[in-house]
């Protein structure tokens, strides 16, 4: 199961960086200046990050811990954008679409 949302702003590779050091020193993590990626126990995200947005594609093996994902990543970035006050809507993908 996959979902994906868009966040724009002007920061984006900051925030793609920021969540990849923070998560990074508990799971799995890496990234570039403007793609990276997070391994949970529970699924995956997926960053990327250009001039004006940053796009998250996160997955996993069902819809709980789907949810588990989007409630992770979005209340970190809450967190970390908190001047930007981000609202992400997160829409289903289908499972042959793969993050670009």
């Amino acid at each position: 199961m996959k979902s994906a949302a868009f966040f724009e702003t002007d920061r984006a590779s900051r925030h793609l960086t920021a969540l990849c050091h923070h998560f990074g020193r508990k799971v799995a993590a890496d990234c570039t200046a403007t793609a990276g990626w997070v391994e949970f126990s529970f699924g995956r995200c997926e960053l990327s990050a250009n001039e004006t947005h940053l796009k998250l594609h996160v997955s996993a093996d069902d819809q709980e811990k789907l949810d588990t994902m989007v409630q992770v990543m979005t209340s970190h970035l809450d967190r970390f954008a908190f001047r930007e006050n981000p609202e992400l809507v997160w829409t289903n993908v289908p499972e042959h679409t793969s993050p670009a």
